[in-house]
């Protein structure tokens, strides 16, 4: 039997994720800023709420999938959010990412009010969230996890609680730094290919197969090498991402060069005004900075 589900969140990710949970059968009560975004959910089945605070009222499990941590903040904890309107026993899941010490402060205010909580940003994009085969970070409690590991294995294939609150998001921090040095060694490896004339597929085909071989080259290589731009994750959204394990690596006063590094050209791609793009977009920079 299904479980009463809320859905905070139906982005690029969040919708076909939701998606899935619906389709497992479980009733789901979402909510979007943009309303237009919840209508395939809301024709499979879904019931449109309108605002997080009726998700919370209405749902045992609440999903949240916003932008930044402030939206987290105001979504969760604030007046009109979920916790100030949900009940005792009822479980909040905030698959954001965000900051460590926000989901930290998340879970000692929900245990204060009987509420369990979790961390668990995702690893992805668009195509493990359409497919299913997300990577899951999770930080909390044990008992917590296990009580929403069902819902979890709907969305994801890797699904992994890495300890106590917070845990999730430093784990997903991880994942950001490796991206980030693989994100910007697929777009020089494709520009110079292009720049010797060579055919981008064809190249992706050998490189891909080797040592070399990552989701980056495979997946957004593909689209840099079909001219598709389109978000399968916002540039902007990288850029908080980064700026999020920058500062933590500050507070633990350790250098990231190469993390800094990438963080400053995907700032000159938000300066470029191409915010809005995918990850792979980044190309883009390169070939403006060639003159192509």
């Amino acid at each position: 039997m299904g479980k009463k589900i809320g859905w905070i969140g139906t982005g690029v990710m969040g919708a076909s994720m939701c998606m899935h949970l619906v389709k497992a059968g479980n009733e789901a009560f979402v909510y979007n800023r943009t309303k237009s975004k919840t209508d395939d959910l809301v024709a499979a089945g879904a019931t449109w709420c309108d605002s997080p605070a009726e998700v919370a009222k209405h749902a045992d499990v609440i999903f949240t999938m916003v932008g930044y941590p402030r939206d987290v903040e105001e979504t969760i904890l604030g007046a009109g959010g979920v916790l100030a309107n949900t009940a005792p026993g009822k479980i909040i899941v905030d698959l954001t990412t965000s900051e460590p010490a926000l989901a930290v402060r998340i879970e000692r205010e929900a245990k204060a009010k009987g509420v369990e909580a979790l961390d668990a940003p995702v690893s992805g994009g668009d195509v493990g969230a359409r497919e299913a085969t997300l990577a899951i970070m999770v930080g909390g409690e044990q008992k917590t996890f296990d009580k929403v590991k069902d819902l979890f294995d709907v969305m994801g294939k890797n699904v992994v609680r890495r300890g106590e609150a917070g845990t999730g998001q430093h784990t997903k921090m991880c994942n950001q730094i490796l991206i980030a040095g693989t994100m910007i060694g697929t777009v020089e490896s494709l520009f110079y290919a292009y720049k010797t004339g060579m055919d981008l597929n064809e190249v992706i085909d050998v490189i891909g197969s080797g040592a070399a071989s990552s989701f980056c080259i495979n997946k957004l290589g593909r689209r840099i090498a079909d001219g598709d731009f389109n978000p399968g994750f916002f540039i902007k959204h990288f850029v908080k991402d980064m700026g999020i394990a920058l500062a933590e690596s500050e507070r633990m006063n350790m250098s990231l060069p190469g993390l800094a590094l990438v963080n400053q050209f995907y700032i000159a791609a938000m300066a470029q005004g191409l915010e809005a793009l995918g990850t792979q977009a980044l190309y883009k920079v390169f070939e403006r900075m060639h003159g192509e």
